[in-house]
């Protein structure tokens, strides 16, 4: 297979294992970050700094990984930048919102570049070993053309249809998902702990009968062990992710009644000054509440 020409922007500790891997797929990566930290470290594995954005766009594909809506809109989201674009096609592989996704499509088809969302699910360390599962939406050549691309970073590239909000919409539930999860975990080992029970052993339990998966079994061990560190997803990213499912719902007339508990659990997390520990560390609030030991 021949290497392709990529164009790489926001290289975070998502971000930055996703592109080692394109490398050691031996495709052609040009990053760009708004820290210059990470680039030196990409460009010691043979990466290609770049010196602007509209550098990065003069390769055949570009994917980015920023943090949110508000990140991607100020840095990509530019007509001036799209007007000059070479790029085939831009894949925003963050979790962004809905409206945002939609507007993104609009605007790149309005200068004859193609968009798709792909945002992933998997940690940094999936993200380094090469095994993410990609949620990849938008035209399907487009997807064809850029599939080296997600074998390279991915296990399985899931695709979800045509239009590039679908994806979006899949992983916000999804994130969804594993906030509940979390926070179950959390009242079930409070309960565990204040009742004179080990909480590893609960989670050990549960994890190899209920509940198997990388969820409860990683999660739940993190929470059990009080281990929130390092931050594989940062708990303020978390709190981002729960307010996503919860605009969602209100643009649809759809109920989450536990994504108002989630918002308040991350909000007191945040309060106590856990905003960049894992979004596990969610779990000290309901420690909190059981008035067990900090």
């Amino acid at each position: 297979m021949t290497g392709m020409n990529v164009g790489f922007v926001g290289l975070g500790a998502m971000g930055s294992a996703m592109a080692g891997t394109l490398l050691r797929a031996g495709h052609s990566v040009q990053v760009w970050n708004r820290s210059p930290g990470p680039v030196r470290a990409l460009e010691a594995q043979g990466a290609r700094p770049a010196a602007d954005l509209d550098a990065v766009f003069g390769n055949d594909v570009v994917l980015s990984m920023l943090a949110d809506d508000a990140t991607v809109e100020s840095l990509l989201l530019r007509p001036e930048l799209l007007a000059g674009a070479a790029a085939a096609v831009h894949v925003n592989m963050a979790t962004v919102s809905l409206d945002l996704a939609r507007r993104a499509a609009e605007l790149h088809a309005r200068h004859g570049v193609g968009y798709l969302s792909a945002p992933v699910l998997g940690r940094s360390e999936v993200a380094e070993a090469g095994k993410l599962n990609i949620l990849a939406a938008g035209e399907p050549a487009l997807i064809d053309r850029v599939q080296p691309l997600f074998d390279a970073m991915g296990q399985r590239t899931w695709r979800l249809g045509d239009e590039p909000h679908r994806a979006n919409t899949v992983k916000i539930a999804g994130n969804y998902l594993i906030a509940c999860a979390i926070e179950s975990l959390a009242e079930a080992c409070a309960l565990a702990e204040a009742s004179g029970a080990d909480p590893a052993e609960l989670v050990e339990v549960m994890a190899s009968t209920l509940f198997p998966g990388p969820v409860y079994s990683g999660y739940g061990a993190m929470v059990a062990e009080r281990r929130y560190e390092p931050a594989g997803f940062r708990l303020a990213l978390g709190l981002k992710d729960v307010n996503l499912a919860l605009t969602t719902g209100a643009e649809r007339n759809v109920p989450l009644p536990f994504g108002g508990v989630l918002r308040d659990a991350f909000l007191d997390a945040l309060a106590h000054g856990d905003a960049d520990r894992d979004w596990s560390a969610v779990a000290e609030a309901a420690r909190r509440r059981a008035g067990l030991p900090g």
